[in-house]
């Protein structure tokens, strides 16, 4: 089967893999309009406490330090990490994503710290985190956007191949890497301005406890970004079926659907951890007059959630208000 063949395939399983709903506006808490493969709230609270009761009974027995460690998807990773710079390796959804991914952190921080958008080092004097950083792919930017970033992964391997990748930039090699958790980090009373873990989420053992660390590693009124991918019926058939199976993009068994969040569980296990996902702040005077044209572009895209929606034809990621497959959120430390 070629390429073609294979995107033809995939739409045709998904119904599309750029959804109609891209080019319209919804919220992703209005009831009339969520996915109506998404559960209800009620549905949301039992889906919760069943990974909590699950996590709980795999790590009675394992110190509090790695409870949100899960020991098959830290091997899945650990058998592909010499692949994480291979643009068309397993990591290329993740390389094709990135600019997406990174234009919303981009976006939603500046907002955040009042920063200048249009710097070309506007993270200057932050202090972030990338929590399951993997090889770097992420890390690397942030750092060239001027922040102070540490990165942690509990793959050794991962940890030496980003260590290996920035060392090659001196704009990237004082990136503090490190093999080890955020519930270590936690216990040594670090803290960060912002604090990032992007598609990790999903392959934890206890979501719950994972979100509770990354609150206690970020400082009084900081941010938290998370992405991961909805457990839906059109992120089944996309994300694992046609990206595992037909396009091969990932290896099989990268993903378990049981595993993915809805963006209603996302947010009730984040306000538990005491992480507001709310409307963002109004813009402060400084950042509007720092780059008045480039805020007006930049607001209706700035959003406390937001979706990922792949073009087959560009070979594109896009930013959406389409979260019924991939998502991205953001949510601030409450005091």
């Amino acid at each position: 089967m070629n390429q073609m063949q294979r995107i033809i395939s995939a739409r045709r399983l998904s119904h599309s893999l750029i959804p109609q709903s891209c080019f319209l506006h919804r919220r992703w808490f209005s009831t009339s309009e969520t996915d109506a493969s998404s559960p209800p709230l009620s549905s949301a609270h039992q889906k919760i406490q069943t990974l909590e009761d699950k996590a709980s009974s795999k790590s009675r027995s394992t110190a509090s330090t790695t409870s949100s460690l899960n020991e098959q998807e830290l091997a899945k990773f650990s058998a592909i990490a010499d692949t994480w710079w291979h643009s068309e390796g397993p990591f290329k959804p993740l390389h094709l994503m990135n600019p997406t991914r990174l234009a919303f952190i981009r976006s939603t921080l500046c907002r955040h710290f009042s920063k200048d958008p249009s710097s070309a080092r506007p993270f200057e004097g932050l202090r972030l985190i990338d929590v399951g950083c993997g090889g770097g792919l992420l890390s690397e930017p942030l750092a060239r956007m001027g922040a102070t970033v540490t990165g942690i992964d509990a793959v050794d391997k991962n940890v030496k191949i980003a260590r290996l990748h920035a060392d090659m930039d001196p704009m990237t090699s004082k990136i503090e890497y490190q093999c080890t958790t955020a519930e270590k980090l936690v216990d040594e009373g670090r803290t960060f301005d912002a604090v990032l873990a992007l598609e990790v989420i999903e392959h934890v053992a206890n979501p719950a406890e994972f979100c509770n660390s990354l609150s206690a590693l970020t400082i009084p009124n900081g941010a938290t970004i998370l992405s991961t991918i909805n457990r839906s019926m059109r992120a089944y058939a996309s994300a694992i079926v046609a990206a595992e199976y037909i396009l091969q993009w990932l290896p099989k068994g990268t993903h378990e659907w049981s595993s993915f969040l809805t963006p209603e569980e996302l947010t009730m296990i984040l306000q538990r951890a005491s992480i507001d996902v709310s409307q963002l702040p109004p813009p402060s005077n400084a950042y509007v007059a720092q780059s008045q044209e480039l805020y007006l572009k930049l607001t209706e895209r700035v959003k406390e959630m937001a979706g990922f929606v792949y073009n087959p034809i560009t070979g594109r990621w896009l930013l959406s208000d389409d979260i019924s497959v991939n998502f991205i959120a953001y949510g601030t430390k409450k005091e």
